[in-house]
């Protein structure tokens, strides 16, 4: 990340929580603050949501992202600590991510591209049921799926939305996408699958004018769309920093033991 004898460069950024404004500032006034081009490490301070939203931010700059707990859910965070913070990113581990490209097609013939670090979902908008046809590799796996919506989820993001959908639980460096339905009800015992990380998965909306859907990559959402792909972008690789011995897979393994 930096050479040994020099330490590495920050950038912070804070979400507008008063606690995580309040640390940005502490830590600069000890650690001082370089320009985003210039830093070695974002130090990203404030929730999980904060977290992906620094890493869209900084999509383009694609620098390692170290983040402190200022927020409510912390599941990408280390803990909040003024002291040490050099120390604890040169030592830290490092998880690579790779995003999911939604491209989603509306009525008028639009094309709308997104990316995704957690999940890509549809959803139905209105108080009937979506009716979508999953293909995957230009095969249609199931016809029509009756469901409350659809959602694809990276490694990083099985532990969000997907697991509150009952999807599985995916170890980082498994070369695997989940499908997950979204209460479904007919098939009603279809539960999703696995899928590989190459996978190329469309939804086409059925009756989209009676049953409007919404497709959301991250917080990017497109309303009334008619058709969604969705793919990994294996070209783009993000960077989270973790403290040593609390990686990433180490918080992934713990959650599927939690009670």
């Amino acid at each position: 990340m930096t050479q040994p004898d020099s330490h590495p460069r920050l950038h912070f950024v804070a979400s507008d929580r008063p606690e995580a404004l309040d640390a940005r500032e502490r830590l600069i006034d000890r650690y001082g603050q370089h320009g985003l081009t210039e830093a070695d490490v974002i130090v990203a301070l404030g929730g999980d949501g904060f977290m992906l939203e620094t890493l869209h931010a900084n999509m383009q700059v694609r620098k390692p992202v170290f983040g402190m707990n200022r927020g409510s859910v912390g599941f990408l965070m280390n803990d909040h600590e003024e002291y040490h913070l050099i120390e604890r990113i040169t030592e830290a581990d490092a998880t690579v991510l790779h995003p999911l490209q939604m491209d989603a097609w509306v009525d008028t013939g639009q094309v709308h591209s997104g990316l995704a670090i957690n999940e890509v979902s549809l959803l139905r908008q209105t108080r009937q049921t979506a009716k979508l046809r999953v293909t995957i590799n230009d095969k249609v796996r199931l016809p029509e799926l009756t469901c409350d919506g659809c959602l694809v989820s990276t490694p990083a993001g099985s532990t969000a939305y997907n697991l509150s959908a009952h999807g599985p639980i995916i170890p980082l460096d498994a070369p695997s996408l989940a499908l997950t339905p979204i209460s479904a009800f007919r098939p009603r015992r279809w539960r999703g699958a696995l899928l590989s990380h190459t996978a190329k998965v469309r939804f086409d909306v059925l009756e989209a004018e009676k049953r409007p859907v919404s497709a959301t990559a991250d917080n990017f959402e497109v309303r009334r769309v008619n058709r969604v792909d969705v793919c990994e972008r294996r070209d783009i690789s993000l960077t989270l920093l973790f403290d040593a011995g609390r990686t990433y897979e180490e918080r992934v393994m713990a959650e599927q033991f939690a009670s």
